[in-house]
């Protein structure tokens, strides 16, 4: 009797029989089982089946039989910046096409739950995590380090820490300034993180490496600490602008957030942009196609980031490597209304 599709989810046998392979060849496809060798061929006519009959794998028995949740666990510290929200997209596309489901908990840095990774360990509902944090010290951080379960460090890089995927901030933070210098600013503001996070520290290696390449010196005044927020970004800029002596005619702000809150601050001030100020920022989103002026900014494959991250981990959990090391390069910077050249 042919399965009812109505009442039956297709099995192994089903994806077996269509692929024309045995079921245990089909079990070590699906299931990432490297141990023994299969075909390309073989491989790519499995994965095409079970695509094709919407196969989804048994989760419960399935970590019944290797004592697995099959789950991952992802906190991310701001549900509003743009940045973790494309980093989840990735992570869960990774998950998904590894058998895996993805967790997300929102926890505030400095906020009363940070122990969630722990407790997600100790319940057995994650086996492995993905750690996002605004700041090195994060309790969040340290909670994931007493967990006994892998994970993999996102957008950062910590001493101490083995596993972790980040960016090239500073070469990213170097191509705003080198496009800002080529439209001849001189007088470049930046919007920081604090200064001991390694994102923070990158941002400004860039802007000061760029300024000193060009034979411009690095002025305090033009500095300002603006932290990863809207408000901080407006804050920053504000704080910049009150300041005496000549006003910048472009600001590099390190995020999208804190380049949309100096914008803010432009504007309330009667600054237009770009013709009384530039400004440019790292990371891109549909935020930046929405602002007026549209924003310039440096292109990050953040996406690209959370699906390498699961890959990693998974490959961690199954012990197929022992380290998930790797630096991201900028993918390309995408000039907008909000530069231009300083008349």
């Amino acid at each position: 009797m042919p399965r009812n599709a109505l009442t039956s989810r297709p099995t192994l046998i089903d994806v077996a029989s269509a692929a024309g392979v045995d079921v245990s060849t089909v079990s070590r496809v699906l299931s990432g089982n490297t141990s023994q060798r299969v075909s390309d061929e073989t491989r790519e006519r499995i994965l095409a089946c079970a695509k094709q009959l919407d196969y989804q794998p048994n989760i419960a028995a399935r970590s019944l039989r290797v004592s697995r949740t099959f789950s991952l666990g992802i906190a991310v510290p701001q549900l509003d910046n743009p940045v973790f929200s494309q980093m989840i997209i990735g992570a869960e596309r990774g998950a998904r096409a590894n058998g895996y489901s993805l967790l997300i908990a929102h926890i505030e840095e400095g906020g009363g739950d940070a122990d969630a990774y722990a407790r997600l360990a100790r319940a057995n509902r994650v086996d492995g995590l993905l750690v996002t944090t605004l700041d090195d010290n994060s309790v969040v951080l340290k909670a994931a380090k007493q967990a006994k379960v892998p994970f993999v460090m996102l957008n950062r890089q910590v001493q101490g820490v083995r596993n972790s995927i980040r960016f090239d901030v500073a070469r990213a933070a170097r191509m705003a300034m080198d496009h800002l210098i080529g439209l001849g600013h001189r007088r470049i503001a930046h919007l920081s993180g604090q200064l001991n996070p390694s994102t923070g520290i990158g941002r400004f290696a860039g802007y000061r490496d760029a300024l000193l390449a060009a034979g411009l010196e690095v002025d305090p005044a033009l500095v300002a600490v603006s932290g990863y927020t809207i408000k901080g970004g407006a804050d920053a800029m504000r704080e910049i602008l009150s300041r005496p002596g000549p006003r910048p005619t472009a600001v590099f702000p390190l995020t999208l957030l804190a380049a949309t809150g100096a914008m803010m601050a432009l504007h309330e001030h009667g600054i237009r942009v770009p013709q009384d100020m530039s400004v440019v920022t790292v990371h891109d989103g549909p935020i930046a196609e929405a602002m007026f002026p549209p924003l310039t900014t440096v292109r990050m494959p953040v996406e690209q980031m959370g699906y390498d991250g699961v890959v990693g981990l998974i490959e961690l959990i199954r012990g197929e490597r022992k380290v998930v090391d790797a630096t991201l390069a900028p993918l390309e910077l995408v000039v907008r209304g909000s530069t231009a050249r300083l008349l």
